[in-house]
């Protein structure tokens, strides 16, 4: 079977691969029919690692991804404890936490110290024809949810865990500092959970716009002063919810400008270097809440509810289709941010 693996920085290979075993116990042998190119996946493909988890050896990329049940293996139960049968469409939660340690019984999974994940160093992710994945992690998705929809439940289940660390009340005042398809999507949740204002930070003028297409009033930070306008759309107060979900260098400390004395900040994006850097005065002398969005806790239910409800609308994210020989392709336009790329899917 056919795979795209990782080999170095910026060096991913499409490479011959044997098929996946039977699925033992607990599993399932699932044929993957898409998956999402993810900011994470863009820091392990241009700096050879993400935080400070490496690679040795080549890798499958891979954590947004839905596909078929192929075969079932004993005891395959699913995410909502329902068994799976053969020819099911799932979407898959790619975390799989212990189930036994201090954090798993407090209910906690995402902060599983002993939790692997597809798609990241040692574990192979979905950007391959077949792989056997825990049956766990899956969760069927109605006919409603295209292939392309199906993986980005993952995308939405980070945005519905970093607004549920937001604790948005009705009539908050809501900033979003980058507007890729996280933080669009955690617009469009403020917006149904009730915020009276949204304000959205980009550097790029086609994300820019999609955010005012959903409502919320968006600018181009390397073309105005985005403190200044925030401001002065606040009354000079502030937003009572910041989230930050772009690269998490300077972006940080603006997050924390832009907050109102007393608020909260929530820290969604990866820094390239590792490194966190903000004025210790600002958040002090503000009294900042300020949060770590650690990808998700307990979403897919939800989000496969929202999904189907038409509150929000997750195919208009998707603005690229390839199909798995023209990864390499897919990988280095997303890196480079051409023109017009919000998410992009690659078929299998």
């Amino acid at each position: 079977m056919k795979a795209a693996r990782l080999y170095a920085a910026r060096d991913i290979r499409i490479d011959d691969l044997a098929e996946p075993p039977s699925p033992g116990g607990g599993e399932v042998l699932l044929r993957v029919r898409a998956v999402g190119i993810c900011g994470s996946d863009l820091h392990i493909y241009a700096d050879g690692r993400i935080g400070d988890t490496r690679f040795d050896s080549p890798l499958v990329l891979g954590h947004e991804f839905m596909g078929e049940v192929a075969a079932v293996g004993a005891d395959a139960w699913d995410g909502d404890h329902q068994r799976l049968q053969v020819g099911q469409r799932v979407a898959v939660d790619p975390a799989s936490p212990c189930y036994h340690c201090e954090m798993c019984a407090l209910g906690h999974p995402n902060l599983c110290p002993n939790h692997t994940f597809y798609g990241v160093y040692p574990t192979d992710g979905a950007l391959q024809e077949c792989m056997i994945v825990r049956a766990r992690n899956c969760f069927p998705i109605p006919d409603s949810i295209s292939d392309g929809a199906g993986t980005l439940l993952e995308t939405l289940g980070v945005a519905l865990h970093a607004v549920d660390l937001g604790k948005l009340r009705v009539a908050n005042t809501v900033a979003v500092i980058g507007c890729g398809p996280v933080g669009l999507l955690i617009l469009q949740l403020a917006k149904l959970a009730g915020a009276a204002s949204l304000y959205a930070f980009d550097k790029f003028s086609w994300r820019v716009e999609m955010a005012r297409t959903l409502g919320a009033q968006a600018w181009n930070v390397d073309a105005v002063d985005p403190l200044a306008l925030l401001q002065q759309a606040t009354g000079q107060r502030g937003a009572d919810v910041v989230f930050e979900a772009a690269w998490a260098d300077h972006s940080v400390q603006l997050a924390a400008d832009m907050a109102r004395i007393g608020g909260r900040l929530v820290l969604v994006g990866i820094p390239g270097d590792d490194r966190l850097v903000m004025q210790h005065s600002t958040a002090r002398r503000k009294g900042l809440t300020i949060m770590m969005a650690r990808r998700m806790k307990h979403t897919y239910p939800r989000a496969i509810q929202l999904a189907t409800s038409g509150a929000l609308h997750l195919d208009g994210l998707i603005s690229h289709h390839l199909p798995l020989m023209e990864t390499v392709e897919a990988f280095r336009m997303n890196a480079s941010y051409e023109p017009g790329v919000h998410k992009i899917i690659i078929d299998i």
